[in-house]
């Protein structure tokens, strides 16, 4: 296979499960999938050659998608194309690699850099180290270590994907954490062999942007004297929305008449996510929340902004966060952000400053941090502005793909030097 001087500009970012073109929202879409699409684009303006890889997972869907000159979405048949739970998809990692390998050899393109996104694209970056010379770079998106202390029924798969985390932070020549405190969990809770390096997810800050709750508000056909909470996410158990709930049910606000809680995001009747729905809507109604409850279901890219701008604050009750890109999409938006005091949370949202944040499951402190932030609009207000003005000094796209620019540069240089050896005495 031909290793051209041309080709150390090209990149495979992989996401097995988490497929960078889906719409976000869809079942198994979230924040990877908007890590690895806007990381991509970035670094292709940065002037590296991006491709991201995926799993087909629906027949009718284009194997290539381009999103920008010279990024573009690859998608392999890798088991059946249809969905695909992602603890089920491992068995058919080894024809991931296959199909990698074979359109690497199609298209004449060597990687020389690879990074893997979640621990089922760690195993395949590790499997293709074997069949050419590559540089590995992974980020985990979520750690087995800790999310297996936050549920009551371990999977299956489980000690598989706790053997290949740690194995990729000891082998891969370097761990991008999103945090402070990711990267703590994996000292404490993985292995303390590796290296591992900062680099926080970011966000579009010119698509989000301190919009006029007015216009806003006007423009969803919104009310403009009611406080709005809002949440917006997959419809899993781990992101904390009964929580949510809870909290509203016991506000001071809520009692007061004037509260309004919105609940975005997708779902499939039937799938894990149309469930969990159901089981919501169930817990709203029987606490009385229907009249001040709205599902908008999925919101489009061009409207989320606008949601978010339209909120008094947006809330984000989940067990565990490695990172949590919904808390910044929100600060870039000058909305102040409440959220569980937990993983990369703790280190985007400034408790006191740009939000408040409660212990994970607690309703009663999220119903707490809800009066306090919406019984003071003022208080509001500038909480909202220093939470933008930490998202454009910390959080922006380009800043991050210029920090892994540097990092995927920097780890090709060290790979390649040549190797001094010292004269026998």
């Amino acid at each position: 296979m031909k290793m051209a001087t041309e080709d150390r500009k090209h990149i495979a970012l992989i996401s097995v499960h988490g497929d960078p073109a889906v719409e976000i929202g869809k079942e198994e879409a979230g924040g990877q999938n908007v890590y690895v699409r806007q990381v991509g684009e970035a670094l292709a303006k940065r002037g590296w050659t991006v491709d991201l890889f995926t799993r087909k997972s629906h027949r009718d869907d284009r194997e290539i998608v381009e999103h920008a000159p010279n990024c573009r979405t690859i998608r392999l048949v890798a088991g059946p194309e249809e969905f695909i739970p992602r603890n089920d998809i491992f068995d058919d990692l080894p024809t991931f690699v296959e199909e990698f390998v074979k359109f690497q050899e199609r298209e004449g393109i060597h990687y020389p850099v690879i990074h893997t996104n979640y621990w089922l694209s760690a195993w395949v970056g590790m499997e293709l180290k074997k069949y050419q010379p590559l540089v590995q770079l992974h980020t985990y998106h979520s750690l087995g270590a800790v999310k297996y202390q936050a549920v009551e029924a371990i999977p299956a798969i489980a000690t598989t994907r706790l053997n290949v985390e740690k194995t990729c932070l000891e082998t891969a020549e370097c761990i991008v954490a999103t945090s402070p405190q990711e990267c703590e969990h994996m000292r404490s809770l993985v292995s303390e062999r590796g290296t591992i390096e900062i680099i926080p997810c970011g966000t579009d800050i010119r698509r989000f942007r301190a919009m006029s709750k007015a216009e806003a508000r006007n423009q969803l056909g919104l009310e403009q004297d009611r406080n709005i909470a809002f949440y917006i996410g997959r419809f899993d158990r781990r992101k904390g929305i009964e929580t949510l709930v809870r909290a509203i049910a016991q506000t001071q606000i809520r009692a007061q008449g004037n509260l309004q809680l919105i609940i975005g995001g997708g779902s499939r009747p039937g799938h894990s996510d149309g469930i969990e729905r159901d089981r919501i809507e169930g817990i709203v109604n029987e606490l009385g929340l229907s009249e001040i409850t709205t599902f908008p279901g999925r919101i489009s890219d061009e409207l989320l902004p606008v949601y978010y701008a339209a909120a008094d604050v947006s809330v984000v009750p989940s067990h565990y966060e490695p990172f949590g890109l919904v808390a910044i999409e929100a600060m870039a938006s000058g909305t102040p952000v409440i959220a569980s005091d937990v993983g990369g949370l703790q280190f985007t949202v400034k408790s006191e400053e740009t939000g408040l944040l409660c212990p994970p499951k607690d309703d009663g402190a999220f119903a707490e941090a809800i009066d306090r932030i919406l019984g003071d609009r003022e208080w509001r207000d500038r909480l909202g502005q220093a939470a933008r003005a930490r998202v454009e000094a910390k959080f922006s796209w380009d800043g991050v793909a210029s920090q892994l620019s540097d990092l995927y540069n920097r780890v090709l240089a060290e790979k390649t030097a040549p190797v001094t050896l010292k004269a026998s005495a």
